[in-house]
């Protein structure tokens, strides 16, 4: 149950800050206005908070690990949102990232 709990915190973890970062780009770049900006930076700093609820205790492993999450999510994002099409060099790379996350999360590891 704790790497399924934990899977659901990067996947939530991704949605609030790739959304940011996507409401924040829509409110600067494509003109959309401070309220856009605003909710982005609500959405990050709830990004923020849910990186905390990790069950794994070290920061530098949360945060590194999630950097695989947020390069695979962020393809998603795009091509979900924004009709994006990667190509298979960014899927391989998608790819890398995450089985870096599994090693780094989820290895076995000493008590």
């Amino acid at each position: 149950m704790t790497v399924a709990r934990s899977i659901a915190l990067f996947v939530l973890a991704a949605v609030a800050e790739i959304g940011g970062a996507w409401l924040i780009w829509q409110g600067v770049r494509e003109h959309r206005g401070l309220l856009w900006v605003g909710a982005g930076v609500i959405a990050l700093g709830l990004y923020g908070f849910v990186a905390t609820l990790q069950p794994d205790a070290n920061f530098g492993r949360i945060l590194a690990a999630y950097g695989g999450v947020f390069v695979a999510g962020s393809l998603v994002w795009g091509m979900v949102v924004d009709k994006f099409r990667p190509d298979r060099w960014d899927l391989i790379g998608a790819a890398v990232c995450l089985v870096g996350v599994a090693v780094i999360m989820y290895a076995p590891r000493a008590a």
